[in-house]
């Protein structure tokens, strides 16, 4: 399917777990380029199941393919320039699910074309879809490109998550 002219948008599947734990790592290794990541993998484990989607971008001319969470099939994946990784969350003021993004992340090759706008507005509908009410995420304080993002989507701070070092 169709994300933007010239790339295409499909569902992932359990069998994306290495590749997802690469995107994860790549995202955290932009923004901590000294960073040991490894422990990715365990939240990867932890939390991707049927129930928190997974999507892939590729360029155009690569095979096609409807995103579906119940295809009983997914075909390989070649070069995904993309990804976006919902997850679910519960308001804690009013006790109500909402979706959440683990993972947005375009390849530095691949920005400034309005992929993440587009997977932004995709996500979007899939929670509206599913009968959500908000969705959340969270961001570093330092990744001002996804701050400007988010904000420009009309995204605003609810709350701050604070950590002191013991």
């Amino acid at each position: 399917m169709e994300l933007l002219p010239g790339y295409c948008i499909r569902y992932g599947s359990s069998l994306d777990r290495a590749l997802l734990v690469k995107f994860m790592q790549l995202t955290y290794q932009e923004m901590f380029p000294d960073g040991n990541f490894s422990h990715l993998a365990q939240t990867v484990e932890q939390y991707f199941s049927s129930q928190t989607p997974l999507w892939w971008v590729e360029e155009h001319g690569h095979k096609d393919f409807t995103p579906s969470p119940h295809h009983p099939t997914t075909p390989p994946l070649h070069d995904p320039i993309a990804c976006l990784w919902m997850g679910n969350a519960i308001d804690q003021l009013t006790g109500d699910r909402h979706a959440h993004i683990f993972l947005l992340y375009v390849v530095p090759k691949h920005r400034r074309r309005g992929i993440a706008t587009a997977l932004m507005q995709y996500a979007e509908d899939w929670a509206t879809n599913r009968g959500d009410q908000q969705m959340g995420l969270q961001v570093f304080q330092s990744n001002q490109a996804a701050l400007n993002l988010y904000s420009r989507l009309g995204y605003q701070t609810q709350s701050l998550w604070l950590k002191k070092l013991l």
